[in-house]
């Protein structure tokens, strides 16, 4: 399956959601203020940006489970290596996406947009913790296992770390709870974090993001190690 038809099943799935969720809009509707805006981080399986990037996919045609077909524009942008961020309103329960329409109604362009979902991750679900992990790693936490990765879009933090590190931060992030990382200096952790990483994305179906390792080096994301050729996707919210 290539990158075309991995985005067409991604709207399939997509396109359904979004019809159950205006079906269940009187019943549970969203706080689509800026302060309930976050960003995740899912997987584009089969691509590979080289550096980071925020190019929106754009309005695309998918079908409804019924067949009829419609346009659909969100909130999704390529971000790096097989990764791409959703920008999505939070609820105690789920997840909805956000469209570019907004994104206007907040006055918000996609840099700035990415920058507001961080700090109300850290509002919300706290600052990131790093804590210690077999194999001379580190691991990123916060208050909510499933928006851990999410944090891979904390500049500041990782900042933090190369200003510790000058020669950058090698970081992985298999599964939505999985964020990893390891000087890049410590050729022993990097090897670990290579074989850490690749087992947690093999076992994981559902909750996979990354089967890349990322370097955080002056301030910019790149791909350190380049991701696996598969086919699989998630593309729930």
């Amino acid at each position: 399956m290539n990158a075309r038809h991995w985005l067409a099943l991604a709207l399939v799935t997509f396109a359904a959601a979004a019809h159950a969720q205006s079906q269940a809009a009187q019943e549970d509707r969203f706080d689509t203020d800026a302060g309930n805006l976050m960003a995740v981080l899912r997987e584009s399986a089969g691509t590979n940006e080289p550096q980071e990037t925020l190019r929106p996919y754009g309005t695309l045609r998918a079908e409804l489970p019924d067949g009829r077909e419609v346009d659909l524009e969100m909130s999704w942008f390529r971000y790096v290596g097989d990764m791409h961020i959703r920008l999505v309103f939070d609820s105690s329960t789920q997840l909805q996406s956000a469209s570019p329409d907004d994104l206007e109604r907040l006055r918000l362009d996609p840099q700035h947009a990415v920058q507001l979902a961080v700090a109300n991750l850290r509002r919300v679900y706290g600052e990131p913790v790093s804590k210690p992990w077999p194999g001379g790693l580190m691991q990123v936490v916060g208050r909510a296992d499933d928006l851990n990765s999410s944090y891979f879009l904390d500049r500041p933090f990782w900042q933090s770390l190369e200003a510790q590190h000058p020669r950058g931060i090698v970081v992985a992030v298999p599964q939505r709870g999985g964020l990893l990382y390891a000087p890049a200096e410590d050729e022993d952790a990097v090897a670990a974090l290579s074989f850490s990483a690749t087992a947690i994305y093999a076992s994981s179906t559902r909750s996979r993001v990354s089967s890349a390792l990322y370097l955080f080096r002056d301030g910019h994301w790149s791909v350190f190690q380049r991701p696996l050729v598969t086919d699989d996707v998630s593309s729930e919210p």
